[in-house]
């Protein structure tokens, strides 16, 4: 059995994501079962579509979703039902892949605006099966995080287009 690791992705640069959706692609190409969820995201990214034609199996929120400081609280109940079932659903293909990819995008954010049962994610990442290999992404790790993780890397904003008002690109930012 090949020995998987954890993957962290953090911090307030561009690249989290798209370094996940990379190793998403490089597993495939060797045959990898994948499975990636996104938190808080509307599944709309560009990124999803040639994953799925890959074999990828890819778990979302729904279109329409707000950023959670401008939900109502039936909303944000709503979004943690969902993306609390997204975490069971994920740990049942665990079950029947223990050496695949689990990429959980944005689990960061999601964990720390407790929008997912936080109990079963830290179960999920830290009693993983040996061979699973998981990612996590987002801007700001709990320190539990920082520990189980193998590898961390941090993206840090130098420059972005942003500030200067160009807004997100299609193919580029999502």
């Amino acid at each position: 059995m090949k020995q998987g690791m954890i993957h962290l992705y953090w911090g307030e640069g561009k690249g989290k994501t798209t370094a996940a959706m990379g190793l998403a692609v490089r597993a495939r190409g060797s045959g990898m079962p994948v499975l990636v969820v996104q938190f808080l995201k509307d599944g709309a990214s560009s990124e999803l579509e040639p994953l799925r034609t890959l074999g990828a199996q890819v778990l979302s929120g729904k279109s329409g979703t707000k950023f959670v400081f401008q939900m109502t609280e039936e909303e944000k109940a709503e979004v943690h039902a969902l993306q609390t079932g997204h975490l069971h659903r994920a740990a049942a293909w665990v079950q029947e892949h223990p050496d695949g990819l689990l990429v959980l995008d944005e689990a960061l954010s999601a964990w720390q605006k407790e929008m997912l049962d936080r109990d079963l994610l830290r179960r999920l990442v830290e009693e993983k099966p040996e061979g699973l290999e998981v990612v996590l992404t987002g801007r700001d790790p709990a320190d539990w995080m920082h520990e189980a993780a193998d590898y961390s890397t941090e993206m840090r904003c130098h420059k972005h287009p942003y500030k200067k008002g160009v807004p997100a690109r299609r193919g580029i930012e999502f």
